[in-house]
């Protein structure tokens, strides 16, 4: 377990939290004009306004962390990354709906600014896991592969 701690303490993994979090911040940003477009401007309910806005986030961010977070050139994902993909997001996108309807059962009927209140909240519970999970379930094999092939060069 230590070895594994210490292994998001390396050059390597910083490099990569960096990235992410770039790629994450401008995927946030498209995230949150995606959700308030559907909840304000289209008026769908908070539920589809977040499920829509995170669906197309996650492709989006599927690709930039693919290729530049983790840097795997080699062809494209297989279904196994892209599934892994989508079900560690879909467990953070329900995070985010338990939020949003836990913000929603306190604060009444959110707001715009509460709303985006709620996604900020759980955006920071979904960050370090997201990473990890990314790091060693989705793209481990591909970076693994990866590693293999620049040794041998």
């Amino acid at each position: 377990m230590k070895d594994y701690l210490r292994s998001f303490l390396t050059r390597e993994a910083a490099g990569q939290f960096f990235r992410l979090a770039l790629i994450g911040g401008l995927n946030t940003l498209v995230y949150f004009a995606l959700l308030n477009t559907f909840r304000w401007w289209i008026n769908l309910s908070s539920f589809w306004s977040v499920s829509w806005a995170f669906a197309l986030a996650t492709a989006m961010s599927y690709v930039l962390n693919r290729r530049w977070t983790f840097k795997i050139k080699e062809g494209r994902g297989s279904v196994r990354e892209t599934a892994w993909f989508y079900a560690v997001n879909l467990a953070a996108w329900g995070v985010t709906v338990a939020v949003v309807k836990i913000a929603e059962r306190l604060f009444g009927e959110l707001g715009p600014l509460g709303l985006n209140a709620a996604n900020i909240v759980a955006t920071a519970f979904i960050l370090i896991p997201k990473f990890a999970s990314y790091r060693d379930l989705v793209f481990g094999k591909a970076l693994r592969k990866e590693r293999d092939t620049n040794t041998f060069l």
